[in-house]
């Protein structure tokens, strides 16, 4: 509003300035052109017709020069205008001069014919100009105190209006703490800005407790299934220190505490590995990886701690190119995923033998192990990703609950899918879809 009133301000006063100075432009042409179209000067009659004009301005005064600088008409009795050789100068070279003199705002201007050359000055004071300017200018002030004055009344009740969403955000978030993350933010209407931060933040929200249920039940099973080998491996070597034994009993104990550790170890590798491909997420997309040579691998490492193990690799028909079993990511995650699969088929089943087939789809490779083992209870199936559940026909077999979980983790993180399909006593089917590299740079970009 400030702004706004003096810029109107000034810019009445530039057109205030600019049509006074036509007006004196006018005059002095007239009177000028009055001299030049007279064959004789007489002043009385240019002082009589002056004094007639309706266009007359207050204190008007016309002082005339001829090309000897000599005044040969004057309005000006008590010579107030003063005409300086400066100004002289600059009108003689052909320039209209502006300038003001105490009240008076002069303009002087050179009018010529072949025979003559004469200087105008018209000078006068702009009374009405100047009244109108004051009068504007106590408006605008008005205007302008009343409507601050206004504004900040308004703008003191709307932004509290206004401000009062986030507010209530703000409060509602000092609200929620590690022990309260259920709580959520009011969304409103859910479609302007404060609407859609809160069910942003809502979201993240259900994010961060559904990360801390699953840090919770994690600790609580990892603490459990850590606690049960080194049980039993305290308990074995406190009772093996009870008395002497023999050698055979000392190297059975040693056998079965070597075991208990063993197994240790492969539960503490296993959470490694939950809790890095959890906090990392995708890894080394643009390193790749043949899917067959995984397998490969995976099938030889573990036919070497089980020489029991029957695994059968077939591949299928619609691979045309070896670049199409190609996809991108961590050679080491992908192994651990498919020597879990593999391992578990073989461990549950009476024969310990699996058949994997591997497929080329249009925007992922496919790979199938199949067993005829055990099976999954079909109210078990669903639950089999948790991190440390076990099927309730599957305590029977040494586990740790984690290798689906595990498996399904890895291959999520590169945007791969795994389904299970598990009938109770005839054998389960584990499919996993893996994308392809140029898919899989698609979702990297």
């Amino acid at each position: 509003m400030i702004i706004a009133s003096v810029a109107i301000y000034y810019a009445s006063a530039g057109f205030r300035k600019d049509s006074f100075y036509n007006r004196l432009n006018n005059k002095a042409r007239s009177s000028g052109m009055l001299i030049l179209d007279a064959t004789k000067i007489d002043a009385a009659l240019v002082r009589k017709i002056e004094r007639n004009n309706p266009d007359k301005l207050f204190d008007e005064k016309i002082i005339i020069l001829n090309f000897a600088d000599n005044v040969v008409y004057s309005t000006d009795d008590s010579s107030e205008i003063v005409i300086t050789p400066a100004i002289l100068k600059q009108i003689r070279n052909g320039n209209k001069v502006y300038y003001r003199q105490d009240r008076y705002e002069v303009l002087g201007t050179l009018y010529y014919t072949k025979y003559n050359r004469i200087v105008v000055l018209a000078a006068a004071i702009d009374v009405e100009g100047f009244e109108h300017l004051e009068k504007l200018r106590l408006i605008l002030i008005l205007v302008c105190s009343i409507s601050i004055f206004v504004f900040l009344i308004a703008g003191w009740f709307y932004s509290d209006r206004a401000l009062k969403p986030i507010s209530d955000v703000v409060n509602k978030v000092e609200e929620i703490t590690i022990t309260s993350l259920n709580l959520r933010l009011n969304e409103g209407n859910g479609t302007d800005e404060i609407g859609r931060l809160a069910k942003t933040f809502n979201r993240m929200l259900e994010r961060l407790e559904k990360s801390f249920a699953m840090q919770k039940d994690f600790i609580a099973n990892a603490s459990h299934e850590l606690r049960t080998p080194l049980t039993s491996i305290s308990g074995q070597l406190d009772v093996l220190l009870m008395k002497d034994r023999s050698i055979d009993e000392y190297k059975a104990a040693v056998s079965s505490v070597l075991d208990d550790t063993r197994a240790l170890i492969d539960l503490s590798n296993r959470l490694l590995l939950i809790a890095r491909t959890s906090a990392e997420g995708p890894l080394n997309y643009r390193k790749n990886i043949r899917v067959d040579e995984i397998i490969w691998q995976a099938r030889e490492e573990l036919l070497r701690y089980n020489p029991l193990y029957k695994i059968n690799i077939v591949m299928g028909e619609s691979f045309t190119d070896m670049d199409q079993m190609i996809v991108g990511g961590d050679e080491y995650l992908l192994k651990v995923a498919m020597a879990n699969i593999i391992d578990n088929g073989c461990k549950y089943s009476n024969d310990h033998r699996v058949n994997i087939t591997l497929e080329h789809k249009v925007a992922h490779i496919e790979i199938v192990v199949e067993d005829q083992g055990i099976g999954i209870p079909e109210k078990d199936i669903h639950k089999v990703f948790q991190p440390f559940y076990r099927g309730t026909n599957a305590h029977p077999v040494r586990g740790s609950g984690i290798g689906l979980q595990l498996v399904n983790q890895i291959v999520t993180n590169y945007h791969g899918k795994v389904f299970l399909l598990s009938v109770e006593g005839k054998g389960t089917k584990v499919t996993v879809e893996l994308p392809n590299k140029n898919m899989l740079e698609n979702f990297s970009s």
